[in-house]
C-alpha cells in the first residue's frame, strides 16, 4: 500500500509567515505607539505654554508639571537650550538652587558630619531670602521642599555624593561620599524616633534586638564621619544626632 508523503516545509514555511506578521503587528504598534508619544509631548508643550506662570510661580504646580514630564521622558531640566530651556528656564533655575543647597550642605557639614533635613536647609535659605527671578518675569519665585530634593538629584548626577534619604518622616541630605548600609539607617530611624534624637546601646540592644559588638559596628561610621556626637556621662555612652 503505498504511502502518501507530508509535504516538505509546510511547518517552516507556516512559521515564518506567523514570523512575519508578528514583525509587522510589531512594527506597526511601535509606530503607533512613537505617534501617541509625539502626540503627547506637543500637548506637553502647549500646556506648558499656557501655565508657563503658575509652572515658575507656584512650587506645588511645578512639581506636578514635572510629575507629568517624567513618564514621557521628557526632562524639562537637562534642557538649558532649545524649547524647553527657552520657555520655562526652570532647567537653570535648578542649576541656581542646586549651588545654593551645596553651599549650605557644605557650610554646616562640621556641625551634622554631611546630613542635614531639607526642611532645614530650606530655612536656611529662606532666612537668607535666596529667590530665582525667572527671565522676562517681575516676581521672584520661592520653593517648596520637592524643589530642594529635585536640585539635590541634579547634584547626584555630578557623582558628588549629594543625595536624599527619607528617615521616618523627614527627608534627609546626605553630603558625604559614604555608602549608609541597613544597619547605619536602622540607626539613624531609631535616632528620628527618639524625643531627642540620642541613642544608646542599651537602647538599640531593647529596641533593635542587637549585640553591642553590632551595636558599636554600625556607630563606628557614623561617628567617625561626624554624623554623631558622643557624650561620655557617668560611664554611658550616649550617642546624639544633630538636629
Amino acid at each position: 500500500m503505498a504511502h502518501r508523503r507530508r509535504g516538505v516545509g509546510v511547518g517552516r514555511a507556516g512559521g515564518d509567515a506567523y514570523g512575519k506578521k508578528a514583525e509587522e503587528i510589531k512594527a506597526t504598534s511601535l509606530a503607533s505607539a512613537m505617534e501617541t508619544v509625539e502626540k503627547l509631548e506637543l500637548k506637553l508643550e502647549e500646556f506648558a505654554k499656557k501655565h508657563k506662570h503658575a509652572v515658575q510661580n507656584d512650587p506645588e504646580f511645578r512639581s506636578k508639571f514635572l510629575e507629568m514630564c517624567a513618564p514621557l521622558g521628557v526632562d524639562p531640566l537637562s534642557a538649558e537650550k532649545g524649547f524647553w530651556g527657552s520657555m520655562l528656564g526652570i532647567g537653570e533655575f535648578y542649576y541656581e538652587l542646586s549651588v545654593k543647597v551645596a553651599e549650605v550642605c557644605l557650610a554646616s557639614r562640621s556641625r551634622n558630619g554631611g546630613i542635614i533635613r531639607v526642611s532645614e536647609v530650606k530655612d536656611i535659605l529662606t532666612q537668607r531670602g535666596t529667590k530665582y527671578q525667572f527671565a522676562n518675569s517681575k516676581n521672584k519665585s520661592t520653593y517648596a521642599e520637592d524643589d530642594i530634593i529635585t536640585s539635590v538629584k541634579k547634584l547626584s548626577k555630578l557623582g558628588s555624593g549629594f543625595r536624599t534619604i527619607k528617615v521616618g518622616r523627614a527627608v534627609l541630605i546626605v553630603s558625604v561620599p559614604e555608602e549608609l548600609d541597613d544597619d547605619h539607617m536602622h540607626v539613624l530611624n531609631l535616632a528620628e524616633e527618639e524625643p531627642f534624637g540620642m541613642v544608646t546601646t542599651d537602647l538599640m540592644s531593647k529596641k533593635l534586638g542587637w549585640d553591642i559588638e553590632r551595636s558599636n559596628r554600625a556607630l563606628e561610621l557614623l561617628l567617625g564621619k561626624g554624623m554623631v556626637w558622643l557624650d561620655i556621662h557617668c560611664g554611658e555612652k550616649n550617642y546624639w544626632f544633630p538636629r
